[in-house]
């Protein structure tokens, strides 16, 4: 296993991904990283991006067909080309990167599942424009392209705690209406199951309401019909589960050092106090496909692009995370 590369998909070709890769690079996190990365995308736009932001690194590519043969030289940037015709540098993000994005992954996937590679880390893309409605999120593209049966989880890790959203990029309406017992359970056994074969750790979870204060005016409650049942049928699987417990109260430093993982019933119910407290010593993890799948916790970021001002620390933090699981 420590010879196959971690991929990474350069997304979205407007956005800030470009820029952070070639400040992790700068900082040597890539070089010295336990075992060889391959970059996907497209060499002359990242030659050019590379030149905007004045940086000198030597880009060598890699034919993929013969991946597991190549001599990858960590000093440079190991890249399958992915054909892609631009006219400017920087644009506005808009739908005519959609088939070039999709092509990068049909390349990391073909390469994934002939075992080829390690792992895959993939920059941001537009949800508006690459999704087009069709996925809710990439954890869920990625789960329709890999043909993956099972609803896979998003896990919002760090080191000292981490959280997961049982519904992801769902309107803030649908989201009772599409709360199960069934997908909590099988978003808590996916991360039961990460941490113990992955990190070697036996991990506590704490299972948040739906409602304010896990209370509602209905007669039947979300937290009695659905999310009660949930955690007793965990706790009869042996899986150390308590809960629920209100959202408004529950990020405090004590449940904090007490728990590894909070898992909220919609996305900003969570992610919001976990950017919060962690910023960018965050990554996205997608637990339940073939592969383990990162990715940084930042968007294409608009308002920076071409700036040279974001900070690199996301993906940094995703490729470090690498050299902690088994």
């Amino acid at each position: 296993m420590k010879n196959k590369p971690l991929l990474i998909v350069l997304g979205e070709p407007n956005s800030i991904f470009s820029e952070i890769l070639f400040k992790t690079y700068k900082k040597k996190i890539i070089q010295k990283f336990n075992r060889p990365i391959v970059i996907i995308g497209s060499e002359n736009l990242l030659k050019l991006q590379m030149k905007f932001f004045k940086y000198s690194i030597k880009i060598k590519k890699i034919n993929p067909l013969d991946l597991k043969k190549a001599n990858l030289n960590k000093k440079y940037i190991n890249i399958v080309n992915v054909d892609y015709r631009f006219k400017k540098v920087f644009n506005r993000i808009s739908n005519s990167s959609n088939k070039y994005i999709n092509n990068c992954f049909k390349v990391a996937l073909k390469l994934l599942k002939e075992k080829s590679a390690f792992a895959l880390i993939n920059g941001p893309v537009s949800k508006t424009h690459f999704l087009e409605k069709k996925y809710l999120g990439i954890t869920e593209y990625l789960a329709n392209k890999t043909k993956i049966k099972k609803k896979p989880t998003m896990l919002i890790y760090n080191s000292s705690f981490s959280v997961c959203p049982i519904t992801t990029h769902l309107p803030i309406n649908l989201v009772a209406k599409n709360l199960t017992k069934s997908k909590i359970t099988n978003d808590v056994m996916n991360i039961n199951f990460f941490y113990k074969k992955k990190l070697n750790k036996k991990p506590k979870f704490a299972i948040l309401g739906l409602n304010p204060h896990c209370e509602s005016i209905e007669k039947l409650s979300e937290e009695e019909k659905i999310i009660k049942p949930a955690i007793k049928f965990l706790l009869k699987n042996k899986i150390n589960t308590r809960g629920p417990f209100s959202a408004d109260t529950f990020f405090s430093k004590k449940n904090l050092s007490h728990y590894d993982i909070a898992v909220g019933m919609y996305h900003d119910q969570v992610l919001t106090p976990m950017k919060t407290i962690f910023n960018f010593e965050a990554i996205n993890l997608t637990l339940g496909l073939p592969f383990l799948r990162v990715s940084p916790d930042h968007g294409t970021n608009n308002q920076m692009i071409g700036k040279n001002i974001s900070s690199p620390q996301s993906l940094i933090s995703s490729i470090n995370f690498f050299k902690k699981i088994r």
